[in-house]
């Protein structure tokens, strides 16, 4: 039996029609069946594409020129876009980044989940789909002597040199990081130079209380000490009240992520706060929080409505990190379990309760999927769980424990539509029944799509 070739060969220039978009916001085009992917692109577009890689069953490409634009096409209002690779759908209007995050939680309901008669509401969007993110980590690097600072090329780390500004990040970020380049280049201070694991600053990270104004600066450093901190504090302090907190994270190992284990008080306060709806919320500089606060209002909310609880409701909460969506919940509820892994976080939900006078929340550290069982054991039976799982989705334990307490409801809250889908496949096996699916546009201009979905026990 002859071997079957791709249809085009790599470095081969071609005229393509694109036909679909893919997950990732790449468009589809196909010649004889066989697909080629190609960042930038629109379905409907007619483009001269170079075939950059070829694979047995697709390929990818480099869109060159578009012939035919299509109507969703919008110039893109940042100067770095397709050299970051921050965000993937600034070339596209932002109606079809809702009706495409859209067809993507669908098509994975169809495909994984066999759901196609589960209702996919329409992605509850922003009004200003700009400017929404509260936290930025930056790396900083070096050049001609002086400090520079920008996210890495796409698949490099090689420092994006002339961003002067991120469209996505709201501005205080923006000028702060500025100020902290600027005011340390003065001082001397050198940057962290990866390749020979010498010099201070490797990233400058800012967090900010959307509702409070208030600004945390985290200076992620290689040495134990920073030098020139106190002249670096005294211009910061004294040129940006709005800042509330200067901290160091001190991070010394020949690694890519980004902060190390110590932390390191330097000014101000060890927390900055934010409102989410009326409840306030302590931010540390390791802690978990939503990076859009107005689109996480939106989303908790519809959680609250699916979880439809009452005064006399017991309610687990698994993944609660530092309490945000149990908090809400214990307006309504006799009482809440949460459940995270991560001590920090835990000692940040008790505080966040504390905090807001709320004191029906209960909040344990250990694995979700081993606590629950000890629950059950204990005689805990919960009338709603609310699960918030990171990317990879829930643990499978976890899934056969929410399955045993037998709750008469599941609210889901998922940042990928996959890997819900494949849950909410065991949880149908394990006699729930899926009732709708609600999308929620957390990561204007990314592909990112987050989902909160209800699920009744069958029984009931």
């Amino acid at each position: 039996m002859a071997k079957q070739t791709a249809p085009v060969k790599k470095n081969e220039t071609i005229t393509l029609t694109f036909e679909d978009l893919t997950h990732e916001g790449n468009g589809v085009g196909k010649i004889n069946g066989y697909p080629l992917f190609v960042p930038y692109a629109l379905p409907g577009e007619a483009a001269s594409v170079k075939v950059v890689k070829v694979n047995k069953n697709f390929a990818f490409g480099k869109l060159l020129k578009v012939h035919k634009p299509s109507p969703d096409r919008v110039k893109a209002p940042c100067n770095v876009y397709h050299k970051c690779g921050g965000c993937q759908l600034q070339h596209m209007s932002y109606d079809k980044q809702l009706k495409m995050k859209r067809d993507q939680v669908k098509n994975v309901m169809r495909k994984i989940a066999h759901l196609d008669h589960i209702p996919v509401h329409p992605v509850i969007g922003m009004e200003d789909p700009w400017r929404y993110r509260n936290k930025v980590s930056i790396p900083v690097g070096e050049k001609d002597g002086e400090l520079i600072t920008g996210f890495y090329q796409k698949r490099s780390h090689r420092i994006i040199e002339d961003m002067e500004t991120c469209v996505v990040q709201d501005e205080v970020n923006d000028r702060s990081i500025e100020a902290v380049r600027r005011i340390a280049s003065s001082l001397g201070i050198k940057a962290y130079d990866e390749k020979t694991h010498r010099g201070v600053l490797r990233h400058v990270m800012v967090r900010t209380g959307q509702k409070t104004n208030e600004t945390m600066i985290v200076l992620v450093t290689r040495t134990q000490e920073l030098p020139h901190k106190k002249e670096l504090i005294k211009e910061l302090t004294e040129t940006y009240p709005h800042v509330k907190s200067i901290i160091q994270n001190i991070n010394d190992e020949r690694t890519n992520v980004i902060l190390g284990k110590k932390v390191k008080l330097l000014w101000g306060e060890e927390y900055i706060y934010d409102m989410i709806g009326d409840i306030k919320f302590a931010i540390s500089a390791k802690s978990f929080y939503q990076v859009n606060p107005p689109q996480t209002e939106k989303l908790y909310k519809q959680a609250l409505e699916y979880a439809n609880i009452d005064h006399n409701d017991v309610v687990i909460d698994a993944y609660c990190g530092i309490g945000t969506i149990s908090l809400f919940l214990a307006q309504k509820a006799k009482k809440v379990y949460g459940v995270e892994v991560v001590p920090e976080a835990i000692s940040d939900a008790k505080k966040n309760a504390k905090i807001n006078g709320i004191t029906n929340a209960a909040f344990y550290v250990g694995e979700a999927e081993k606590v629950m069982p000890w629950w059950t054991a204990q005689g805990l039976k919960p009338d709603v769980i609310v699960v918030d799982p990171p990317r990879k989705g829930c643990d499978e334990e976890l899934l056969k424990a929410m399955i045993n307490m037998m709750p008469k409801r599941i609210v889901y809250v998922s940042c990928n539509p996959s890997t819900l889908a494949r849950d909410l496949c065991i949880l149908e096996d394990g006699g729930y029944a899926t009732q709708e699916v609600q999308p929620v546009d957390m990561f204007p201009q990314t592909g990112h799509v987050e989902c909160c979905s209800l699920l009744v026990r069958k029984d009931k």
